[in-house]
């Protein structure tokens, strides 16, 4: 049972890091950020608790696929469609 979460845990450690890559703020930002995360909870061994904080790393893997497509968005929209239309 440990080693399923342990594995859980690394792939999503590897994913948000994967995607902290384009963060606004910079991939140094977001990689220090994450990091004091997971070194936060580094001493949990509470099975339930663990799920409870890797569904939550899931959720901010969704947070940010979202800002990055409505970026991306917003990118082309403003390289397609001009603003002076009335």
């Amino acid at each position: 049972m440990a080693n399923s979460l342990r594995s859980e845990v690394k792939k999503l450690y590897k994913n948000l890091l994967y995607l902290g890559r384009e963060y606004p703020k910079g991939a140094d930002y977001f990689r220090s950020r994450l990091k004091a995360a997971f070194l936060k909870n580094k001493d949990e061994t509470d099975p339930e608790k663990i799920k409870q904080l890797i569904a939550r790393g899931e959720f901010v893997i969704k947070e940010l696929e979202a800002l990055y497509f409505l970026r991306k968005y917003r990118a082309m929209k403003q390289r397609y469609y001009s603003d002076d239309k009335p």
